[in-house]
C-alpha cells in the first residue's frame, strides 16, 4: 500500500528544502504522469518517478535510462515520494539524506502496460524520453530492480556509442602559405599525453593512445563524466600538468606511471592535471568522424566543457602566424594546424593536421646504455637511442643529460630487465660507445629535445625529456633520411 512513512523518517522539514507533507491524506490523480530528476548526490544518478495511487513510485537509476534495447541497467527501488516532489529542483544540504544538487531532467505522461509487484512496464511520452521501458525485480530485496528499453532507439539513425577509438595523428610541417591561411584553424600544442575519453551514464573512461585504460591514473577527471550528465560522447584531447600556468611535462611524468588508488589521490593533490579537449568523435548516437573539423568544433563548443580540471582547447581560424608567435611568447611547445574541411581519420597520420614545434623534440627508441661513473655509478651514464627505418632501428646518438634522480632509478630498473647480447641497431654505433654498451630489447620509447641534426644524421646536444609510456616503438615516426 502506498504511503510516505519511510520518506518522512528520512527527512527533517527544517533542514531540507524538499517537500515534506504533514498530512496522511494522499492526492488522487490519473496515474499517468512521470518525472525524471538528475541527482548529483554522492554518486550521480537519475531518479525516475511514476505517479501511482497518490504518490510517486521511485527508482534510482545510476546510469540513466538505457537508450537501446539489450542494455539492461540497475534501477534501485527507493521509497515513495510525495506528489509535490514532481516539481522539486534545488540543493539538498550536504549531510542530509540524498545531499546534492537536483534538477528536472524530463517530465511528461506515461501509459501503463503492466503493473505488478515484480514488473512495471510503461510507455513514456516526455520531452526527452519516449518509448516502452520495463522495470523488473532482479533479486530477493525489494530494492533489487533492473530496467530495460523494450522499444528500438528513439531515433532511426541512432548509432550506439563505440567501445573504442584510435586517435588521429598529426605530421610535422610548417605554417600553411598565407594565401591558404583561411582554410586552417590553429591550436596550441600542449606538451601533454594524448587521451581519448568515453562518457556514458555520467561515467568517464580515459584511454591512452595505445588503447590502455588510464582512468585510475587521473581521479580528478572523473567528475567530468558527472558534469556531462546523460551526454553520450567520445572526446579527444590531452592530459596536461600545469605548473605556474605553463604545461610541465616533467610534472606530468610523475602521474602517467601511477594507478595505485591511494598514491594517485596524493599525486592529484601535488601535481594536478587538466584534460584539454580538442575534438568530438561521437555524440548522442551520431558518428562525427565524417563531419568537417569546423562542424565537429561547433559541436565541441556546444558541450561547454570548462571546469576545475577540464577545458576546451582554444581554436583560431585563419590566424596561423599570430598563434605561432603567441605560442613562442608563452614558451609553449608549438601549434597544431588543422584543415577546416578535414575529416577525422582514426589511427591515421595525415597532412590535414600539421604539428609546428617551437622546440625540436623527437620520440626515440632506446636500444642500449653505457655505464655511469661517479655519482651515477649505480645507474647508467647515457642511453643509446634510435629511430625506426626501413632497414631497422637506426642509431641516432647517445643521451646523457636531462635525467632526474627518479628517472634514473626507474630507467635503470627497466633497462636491466631488457638485456640482450647483440646491438638492435642496423647501422654502426661508434666504437667507443659500442665497446662498453649494454644492449637492450628496443621496447622503451622516450622523448628528447635537441639542438639540431648533424651532417651524418645524428642528434646534436640531445637532452632527455621523459619516457613515453603512452607509445610503442611502432608509434614512433620513421627515419626518412638516407641510411
Amino acid at each position: 500500500m502506498a504511503g510516505l512513512g519511510e520518506y518522512r523518517r528520512k527527512r527533517d522539514a527544517g533542514r531540507t528544502p524538499e517537500p515534506v507533507p504533514a498530512g496522511d491524506a494522499l492526492p488522487r490523480g490519473d496515474d499517468d504522469t512521470f518525472v525524471i530528476q538528475e541527482h548529483h548526490a554522492s554518486r550521480l544518478h537519475w531518479d525516475v518517478r511514476l505517479e501511482r495511487d497518490g504518490v510517486l513510485v521511485s527508482w534510482a537509476v545510476p546510469k540513466g535510462l538505457p537508450t537501446e534495447p539489450g542494455d539492461i541497467r540497475l534501477a534501485v527501488h527507493t521509497e515513495d515520494h510525495p506528489m509535490e516532489y514532481a516539481t522539486f529542483e534545488g540543493e539538498i544540504p550536504k549531510g542530509e539524506y540524498g545531499g546534492g544538487r537536483m534538477f528536472i531532467w524530463d517530465r511528461g505522461t506515461y501509459e501503463t502496460v503492466k503493473w505488478s509487484d515484480r514488473e512495471v512496464a510503461v510507455v513514456f511520452t516526455g520531452e526527452r524520453v519516449r518509448g516502452k521501458y520495463t522495470f523488473f525485480r532482479s533479486g530477493r530485496s525489494d530494492k533489487d530492480w533492473m530496467v530495460r528499453r523494450s522499444d528500438p532507439p528513439q531515433r532511426d539513425d541512432w548509432v550506439p556509442l563505440p567501445t573504442a577509438f584510435e586517435p588521429m595523428l598529426a605530421v610535422p610541417g610548417q605554417l600553411p602559405r598565407p594565401e591558404n591561411d583561411d582554410d586552417w584553424a590553429y591550436e596550441f600544442k600542449w606538451d601533454g599525453v594524448r587521451a581519448l575519453a568515453r562518457v556514458a551514464g555520467g561515467r568517464i573512461q580515459l584511454f591512452s593512445r595505445k588503447g590502455n585504460n588510464i582512468t585510475d591514473s587521473y581521479p580528478e577527471l572523473r567528475a567530468l563524466g558527472e558534469e556531462l550528465g546523460s551526454t553520450q560522447v567520445w572526446l579527444d584531447g590531452e592530459v596536461v600538468a600545469f605548473v605556474d600556468g605553463k604545461p610541465s611535462f616533467p610534472a606530468l611524468q610523475k602521474r602517467i606511471h601511477v594507478d595505485h588508488e591511494r598514491l594517485t589521490r596524493k599525486l592529484a593533490a601535488e601535481y594536478p592535471v587538466t584534460y584539454v579537449v580538442f575534438d568530438v568523435l561521437h555524440l548522442d548516437g551520431r558518428p562525427c568522424l565524417d563531419l568537417t573539423y569546423a562542424q565537429r568544433r561547433e559541436l565541441l563548443v556546444g558541450l561547454g566543457i570548462r571546469g576545475p580540471h577540464w577545458n576546451t582547447s582554444p581554436s583560431y581560424p585563419g590566424e596561423g602566424p599570430a598563434v605561432l608567435e603567441t605560442s613562442r611568447d608563452q614558451e609553449l611547445e608549438g601549434v597544431v594546424a588543422k584543415r577546416l574541411a578535414s575529416r577525422y581519420l582514426p589511427g591515421r597520420r595525415g597532412a590535414d593536421w600539421l604539428k609546428i614545434p617551437n622546440i625540436r623534440t623527437l620520440e626515440v627508441v632506446v636500444g642500449g646504455w653505457t655505464p655511469g661513473e661517479g655519482k651515477r655509478s649505480e645507474a647508467f651514464g647515457s642511453l643509446l637511442v634510435g629511430q625506426p627505418s626501413a632497414a631497422g632501428l637506426r642509431y641516432l646518438g647517445h643521451v646523457g643529460t636531462g635525467f632526474t634522480d627518479e628517472a634514473l632509478r626507474l630507467l635503470t630498473t627497466k633497462l636491466h630487465r631488457l638485456g640482450r647480447k647483440t646491438s638492435p641497431f642496423h647501422n654502426e654505433v661508434p666504437t667507443d660507445r659500442a665497446r662498453v654498451a649494454h644492449w637492450v630489447r628496443p621496447t622503451l620509447v622516450g622523448e628528447v629535445v635537441f639542438l639540431a641534426w648533424s651532417a651524418d644524421g645524428r642528434l646534436r646536444a640531445p637532452s632527455w625529456r621523459g619516457l613515453r609510456v603512452d607509445k610503442a616503438p611502432s608509434d614512433v615516426e620513421r627515419w626518412t633520411g638516407d641510411g
